[in-house]
């Protein structure tokens, strides 16, 4: 029983907190608040961790609802609060001033471009194509309205290569005396003046293969009074005497390269010219679809855009190839249209439908000319006089045309 309250006595004394040295007329604050938690103790009012936090949050609570005016906020407190709501106030005004009003907003026109998804892409092409359409719709119906009431509607001319044509001297104008005068002497006068029918020899190089034979089947077609040779060992100088003498106004040696016609050589007989051309994008009439069929009336002969010198000399030898006598009736249409110095050939025929309309069936084969050269006389390409020879230099600037 001694031990037990000896033991007692010892853990009071070690429970009791010392008094530490202080100074002079500075109270002892440490043992003031000993005894004051001896005292909560007792009373049991000391402060738990529990009541502690709850504390904490209402005092917390207090100050989130008191008002900007309360004595409680410090005037710091109230500076941030009122830079915050300027702050806030400049970004809404901002965010107000860039985002426009939906009655002023402008809508973006459509685009193809960063459209990733391929079903939305062409959903958006086809809008496109749609707009375009109807744009070019209204404004047909805006030029006819203005065509009926009377007014003058300019017509916008596309800006091409033939436009932006280079200045060329040689250029012949109409009714002038000069050219007039070389043309009723040269060596085309007797077939313009109607002195000589036309009458061709067509022949080919000295190996060909049967594509040869089937394109010239129907170069046949084309020409009126044309008849076919077999080239044999002959050379062309032989090939022109034997021709004068048969009474032919015209010889024609088509080359072959490739299982394609390559060239063709043009011999205006008896006294030249001698030209040579270039033969592409040739495609016969039995490749074609829908063609028409020929009838055997005298063809119409149309020539488009031969303007200079050269050009109309071209065009006249390609005249003598056939007769001045056109049969209307066949409604059948030659045409060798120049552009830039490219001849197009095309072979069609009229139609009519319903007495006020005409459209065109083409019955083939087409082709595509280029001049090479030119010499006067029969065939010599060693001693000939060259009127024209074709070189790549000519052709660096497009806008320079020859023919």
């Amino acid at each position: 029983m001694h031990r037990t309250m000896a033991h007692a006595a010892r853990s009071r004394q070690a429970a009791t907190p010392r008094a530490s040295p202080c100074k002079e007329g500075n109270p002892p604050a440490a043992s003031e608040a000993g005894e004051n938690v001896k005292k909560s103790r007792r009373r049991g009012t000391a402060d738990s961790p529990r009541r502690r936090d709850s504390r904490q949050s209402d005092e917390k609570g207090k100050k989130r609802r008191l008002p900007a005016s309360s004595p409680a906020v410090s005037d710091s407190g109230e500076q941030d609060e009122g830079r915050q709501k300027a702050r806030k106030r400049g970004s809404r005004e901002e965010v107000a001033s860039k985002v426009a009003k939906p009655e002023t907003r402008t809508k973006q026109p459509l685009s193809t471009a960063g459209i990733l998804n391929k079903k939305r892409r062409q959903q958006v092409a086809f809008q496109l194509l749609q707009a375009k359409k109807k744009d070019r719709a209204k404004k047909k119906k805006e030029t006819r309205a203005k065509e009926k009431r009377g007014e003058t509607v300019e017509k916008k001319t596309p800006k091409t290569i033939e436009s932006m044509r280079r200045y060329d001297p040689t250029v012949v104008e109409e009714d002038e005396e000069e050219v007039a005068g070389d043309e009723a002497a040269d060596e085309f006068a007797s077939y313009f003046n109607r002195e000589v029918t036309p009458k061709l020899m067509i022949t080919t190089n000295k190996r060909v293969t049967a594509d040869m034979y089937s394109f010239l089947k129907e170069v046949l077609y084309i020409f009126p009074n044309a008849f076919f040779y077999k080239r044999g060992p002959y050379h062309i100088k032989n090939i022109c005497k034997f021709a004068i003498k048969q009474g032919f106004t015209d010889l024609l040696i088509f080359k072959e390269k490739n299982h394609r016609p390559y060239g063709l050589y043009i011999v205006h007989l008896p006294e030249g010219p001698t030209s040579y051309f270039r033969l592409s994008s040739v495609r016969l009439a039995q490749e074609m679809h829908g063609g028409a069929t020929m009838t055997t009336h005298l063809p119409e002969l149309l020539l488009n855009n031969f303007t200079t010198r050269l050009g109309r000399r071209v065009a006249r030898q390609l005249a003598a190839l056939f007769p001045l006598t056109p049969e209307f009736s066949g409604r059948r249409v030659v045409t060798f249209h120049n552009q830039r110095d490219f001849i197009f050939f095309r072979h069609h025929r009229y139609i009519f439908e319903d007495g006020k309309k005409t459209r065109l069936q083409e019955i083939g084969p087409r082709l595509t000319l280029k001049l090479l050269w030119m010499h006067a006389g029969l065939f010599d390409t060693k001693e000939g006089l060259y009127e024209f020879i074709w070189r790549p230099d000519m052709k660096v600037d497009r806008k320079n045309m020859l023919i």
